[in-house]
């Protein structure tokens, strides 16, 4: 007896080391493919932990990763899953994912190191035994007040344990379990050499080549799938471009920096006399640097003047996460200018990028030129980790088929999140309508659409109740008790969640929106094909009508401050009720915040809240937010309240448009004029009104020289008053 209790131990650990043997095999065999694998090891955490340790020691791996909480990690240097983003543009062998332990999983973690194993490496995730039959503590990171973790469901978890179970590409581990692992294809044609000693395949030979050569007024926008080399495109084309240059300077801009450190990193393995000047600017002895600047400075710095121009190049990558309108401003300022996109990434979808962005393109530089990237460099074609990476995280999640308009649009329909999460298909096509609709979609948004607390959703189905046409999601937010709203609007508190209603509070002092109940749009999307046929508009609409009839109180969104999309949004009865004061720094544009009230409690708080927005406008429009675009401000002079002009106003304007009175001593009258021309159909007049608006509240002249502006000036005025029929005829001059 005594010594079958000491012989089990040594028998287990002869069948770990066995396995762990057999699965580095295995990894030789993906070696020779070019190919990753993962391998999913499920049981008792403690026990998963020390089989996993066994596979670390076995080998001499290269740069191996454990990533989970260091108080649980076997070895002595682990990494938290929350900063798996800083191993973006490393390389990896194995790497350990411990999705057992404190952390949970984090989707954004294991899309992002997925991408950091090289070819003959593995990926271990390590669930316990019953994973996806309750939620792991990951979820904690949107657990909104007052919903508990611990009670939400746990779709997203089941179903990745569903296509792990189904897969024929996984390597299966189970504590105490036989070893499975899959068979593997055929090895792969080699791709075709690059005659460039600097590229590792010759379509990225090709964009390096493209890059260095960019021309004025014809963008290049490159886009490629993960792991094809496009940032070290990048890098490759910016040291060439220093080293040849005297003086020169070029820009680069990207969601944040750590998204082009592996540019960085490229430029210095290439101009070993490269000077550093922090993380940001790099330089050479001839004069030449590459700097980068995040878009909301970048942005700022553009309107000022003081960047873009004649002989100025900037280099955008991972463009997919920044929003289309303010790539368009970017493209007008810069004769020469590259966007480079993920296609399937967890930074941005660049196929809605190339959706949203053509038409820019097409309007303002017809002859912009693409490339793709497609032969792997990491990895090879075929690759299993790849392919199973992007069917669990839906990084390739298909646009549903368009079905031709109809006279009479379908009802929308409501779905619960356990309904979706059974419906694959649906699932696929649904996800991938708000993924090409939106600038930034990331893997926990997908866990967020399926366990989310309070997340509604509705969508316009096909005629065949298959596709999905549109699609809405909406989030509960409000109903805090007064003593907590008090709290939040002094700043005591600040609990988890409830972005617009805590954000009205926190930074607008009104503990009533905290206390009412809202709906929040959190996505709202239409298929390309679809746009402008109402969708949206029946899907708001609808909701809205079920908001009411449920007792909320308000609706709500927040979106950037973009002239096309507030404009849709005041068409539809919302009302602005808050700016955020400074640029979002990956979007570079201002958050715009808008209301509608459902009942006489939301009415009566919707007054209030309109009342300060009107009374704080002018001044911010004057000081923080005086770079904001005019078309916005010219949309949101309407939210002020209406104010007949005067009799001493209308004199004032008199003489500033049709005689000599100086401009600036009648600016109140002016500011009247903007505001009272915001609620009128103007025609041709918009431009002139916007001019004139961004003038008298923002100060922002319309000529460098000072007598044009002023003439200018006078000439907007006489437009716009033209267009209201302010006088009944136009006075002589």
């Amino acid at each position: 007896m005594s010594g079958s209790r000491h012989a089990e131990p040594t028998l287990s650990r002869e069948r770990i080391d066995r396995d762990a043997a057999t699965l580095i095999c295995h990894a030789r065999r993906l070696k020779q493919r070019g190919w990753r694998g993962l391998v999913w090891l499920s049981g008792v955490p403690e026990q998963a932990r020390q089989q996993a340790l066994a596979l670390w020691q076995a080998a001499d791996w290269q740069t191996p990763l454990w990533v989970g909480d260091a108080q649980q990690a076997p070895v002595s240097a682990s990494l938290s899953s929350r900063k798996a983003r800083t191993r973006l543009g490393a390389e990896h062998q194995l790497v350990i994912l411990d999705a057992s332990g404190h952390e949970g999983l984090d989707p954004d973690a294991l899309g992002a190191l997925a991408g950091t194993v090289s070819a003959g490496g593995l990926l271990v995730l390590m669930t316990p035994s019953a994973w996806g039959s309750h939620p792991d503590p990951n979820y904690a990171r949107f657990a909104d007040y007052p919903w508990p973790w611990e009670h939400f469901s746990a779709h997203y978890l089941a179903r990745l344990a569903r296509l792990l179970r189904a897969s024929n590409q996984v390597v299966r581990w189970p504590v105490g379990g036989a070893l499975r692992l899959p068979i593997l294809g055929k090895r792969p044609s080699a791709p075709e050499p690059s005659e460039d000693a600097d590229c590792l395949s010759a379509d990225q030979a090709l964009a390096v080549s493209a890059l260095v050569k960019l021309k004025r007024r014809r963008p290049l926008v490159v886009t490629a799938d993960r792991g094809r080399g496009k940032s070290a495109a990048l890098g490759i084309a910016c040291a060439r471009l220093l080293q040849q240059s005297d003086g020169g300077e070029w820009l680069l801009t990207a969601p944040r920096l750590s998204a082009v450190e592996s540019v960085f990193n490229r430029v210095a393995a290439l101009c070993p006399a490269l000077q550093r000047h922090g993380p940001a600017e790099v330089s050479l002895a001839n004069g030449s640097r590459l700097r980068f600047l995040p878009p909301d400075v970048l942005t700022e710095l553009v309107e000022q003047g003081t960047l873009g121009g004649s002989g100025s190049t900037l280099l955008v990558d991972e463009a997919a996460a920044i929003p289309a309108s303010l790539l368009g401003r970017w493209l007008s300022a810069f004769p020469r200018i590259a966007f480079a996109t993920t296609v399937h990434g967890y930074e941005g979808s660049g196929r809605g990028f190339a959706l949203r962005f053509r038409d820019v393109l097409d309007r303002q530089a017809p002859h912009w030129r693409e490339l793709t990237l497609q032969t792997p460099i990491r990895w090879s074609t075929g690759d299993p980790l790849e392919a199973l990476i992007q069917r669990l995280l839906l990084l390739d999640a298909p646009l549903p088929n368009a079905t031709p308009s109809q006279d009479e649009l379908p009802a929308s329909v409501v779905l619960s999140q356990a309904q979706l999460a059974s419906q694959d298909a649906r699932l696929e096509t649904l996800f991938g309508l708000l993924v090409q609709s939106h600038y930034r979609t990331t893997p926990s948004d997908l866990r967020q659409l399926l366990d989310g607390p309070g997340t509604g959703l509705r969508m316009i189905p096909s005629r065949d109740g298959d596709d999905p046409q549109a699609v809405l999601v909406t989030r509960e937010e409000g109903g805090f008790a007064a003593e907590l709203a008090d709290q939040v609007a002094r700043g005591e508190r600040r609990p988890q969640g409830h972005l617009l209603a805590q954000s009205l509070a926190a930074h607008g002092g009104s503990r009533a929106a905290l206390i009412a109940r809202w709906r929040r749009v959190a996505r709202i999307a239409t298929h390309p094909q679809r746009r402008r046929e109402g969708l949206g508009r029946q899907l708001l609409e609808e909701d809205i009508d079920s908001a009411t009839q449920q007792g909320l109180s308000l609706y709500g969104a927040t979106f950037g401050a973009e002239a096309s999309l507030l404009r849709f949004w005041l068409a539809l009865g919302f009302v602005p009720v808050r700016l955020g004061m400074t640029r979002e720094a990956a979007t570079g544009e201002y958050a715009v915040m808008v209301a509608r009230a459902l009942n006489p409690e939301g009415h009566a708080v919707l007054d209030t809240l309109r009342s300060g927005f009107a009374a704080s406008l002018p001044s911010l429009l004057a000081f923080e937010l005086a770079a904001l675009p005019a078309s916005v401000v010219a949309l949101l002079l309407a939210a002020l309240p209406a104010q007949p002009l005067g009799t001493a106003e209308r004199q004032a304007i008199h003489d500033v448009a049709y005689a000599r009175r100086d401009p600036a001593l009648a600016r109140p009258a002016l500011q009247a004029l903007a505001r009272e021309a915001s609620r009128q159909p103007l025609g041709e007049a918009q431009q002139a009104h916007q001019q004139l608006a961004a003038w008298a509240y923002q100060n922002q002249p319309l000529d460098k020289t000072q007598n044009l502006a002023v003439q200018r000036l006078r000439e907007s005025a006489q437009q716009v008053i033209t267009a209201c029929e302010l006088f009944p005829s136009e006075p002589e001059r």
